[in-house]
């Protein structure tokens, strides 16, 4: 199931970005940068089913790997070390993060072509729209 978000993605848009990153802490010198920043997000699996999804942008590149409902370490693009797990719920890749007494969620769906991924912390959302530039 996790074979529908493999590929290479272009995001469009996004929105309520700043709040989202205020919500969880992130310094406004990052925030600018994170602000004008439309990454590609590459996502692959390989044959014993670890996942790696890999942002890549002119400002940074981050990349995870990870089994399906296994938690492991993650040192995030704004350098946040987190506990994360990331499973499949309804056709949904859910990410879960926390650090220092913090929650947030990263829910990634493909829909029309496009994957959505909207991220919560407390009440703030942010909605990055990703659009497939290949298949792979």
């Amino acid at each position: 199931m996790v074979e529908k978000f493999v590929g290479t993605w272009k995001m469009i848009s996004s929105e309520n970005f700043d709040d989202y990153m205020k919500a969880i802490g992130v310094g406004f010198a990052i925030r600018q940068v994170g602000n004008r920043t439309k990454p590609n997000l590459i996502v692959t699996v390989d044959e014993q089913g670890t996942v790696s999804m890999k942002t890549q942008s002119t400002f940074k590149t981050s990349e995870i790997k990870f089994k399906l409902n296994e938690p492991f370490e993650e040192t995030t693009a704004d350098d946040r070390k987190t506990r994360t797990v990331i499973s499949l719920e309804n056709g949904k890749l859910v990410q879960k993060q926390s650090w220092d007494g913090k929650e947030t969620s990263i829910e990634r769906e493909v829909t029309d072509g496009k994957l959505i991924a909207v991220s919560n912390s407390t009440s703030t959302l942010k909605s990055l729209i990703y659009r497939v530039l290949r298949e792979e």
